[in-house]
């Protein structure tokens, strides 16, 4: 997320106006196909794991902003694959095991802050200069303790990682993440055809009101 919209979301000082404001192709959003339809009206969250203002969306933003779209409209997550290597898949694969299991929320959490420790929740950079926050995250047997403290058992978890399902679902997160162009995170996908600008985006109102706008009119 850019810092100045994370910033502007902390304050929430201004509310959306109640008369329809107009949004703009090419500002507000970019159309990235022409190709894709979509059954039904949906909002796709490309985050990692890795990334501090992921996590302060999570904790901060989700709640509210699953809350203000229409009833139609579902809300589902992908995890980018920057990192492309082994770890890096194990923890998109964790993401996938979660989509099974539920708990989603705790989940979700307890991976951000295994990760980044729970400052990051905060927007907390554990990249920055001098930090010296360390990953408890290293291998699947560290995300499979993450996971025991839920419940699910280590035999549950590897027979979830490794299920065709789950490797089929990797693999379109990494061609729509190409398809797509994600380049940062969060990034929000409108019915697999738009891109929401978080550049333009000034108050978390008007972030809701444009995926439903995005979602169920165009």
């Amino acid at each position: 997320m850019i810092k100045k919209f994370a910033v502007a979301l902390t304050l929430i000082t201004a509310s959306f106006s109640t008369l329809a404001t107009p949004f703009v192709a090419g500002k507000h959003y970019t159309q990235i196909s022409n190709n894709m339809i979509t059954s039904t009206p949906k909002v796709t969250e490309f985050f990692s794991f890795y990334c501090h203002n992921c996590f302060n969306m999570e904790t901060q933003y989700l709640t509210e902003i699953k809350a203000g779209l229409d009833k139609d409209i579902s809300f589902d997550t992908k995890h980018v694959d920057f990192m492309n290597s082994d770890l890096g898949t194990e923890v998109m694969r964790s993401l996938a095991v979660i989509h099974e299991v539920g708990k989603e929320e705790k989940l979700n959490h307890a991976m951000f802050a295994a990760i980044q420790g729970d400052n990051g929740a905060n927007g907390h950079d554990h990249n920055a200069e001098g930090d010296q926050h360390q990953s408890q995250i290293n291998s699947r047997a560290d995300i499979k303790k993450v996971f025991s403290q839920f419940g699910i058992d280590a035999a549950t978890y590897d027979t979830l990682a490794d299920s065709n399902d789950t490797n089929n679902k990797l693999a379109l997160w990494r061609q729509q993440q190409d398809l797509y162009s994600v380049s940062s995170v969060p990034t929000f996908i409108v019915n697999d055809k738009y891109a929401i600008n978080m550049n333009e985006m000034h108050s978390l109102n008007e972030l809701i009101e444009l995926m439903n706008y995005l979602a169920t009119t165009k």
